[in-house]
């Protein structure tokens, strides 16, 4: 599955930050561009892999009904 989300970088005396707009605690602090890109990447999907996991461990012996939905972001 793919997803299109924003990630925007920052360049600071450290070397650079990153995070993603539309996903909340995706942030990263690298030396260079291409290692934020990476681990801004790394992060997303750790951080959705994490709550998918969650949500089915909290809510595995519930009547639950997951569905697949499209989001248009504007």
């Amino acid at each position: 599955m793919q997803l299109t989300l924003t990630a925007v970088f920052r360049e600071v005396p450290e070397g650079v930050i990153g995070w993603i707009e539309e996903l909340p605690g995706v942030n990263v602090q690298e030396p260079t561009l291409a290692e934020a890109r990476e681990s801004v990447r790394e992060a997303a999907s750790e951080i959705l892999a994490a709550n998918r996991k969650l949500s089915r461990t909290e809510f595995a012996d519930d009547d639950v009904l997951r569905e697949t939905i499209i989001v248009n972001a504007a």
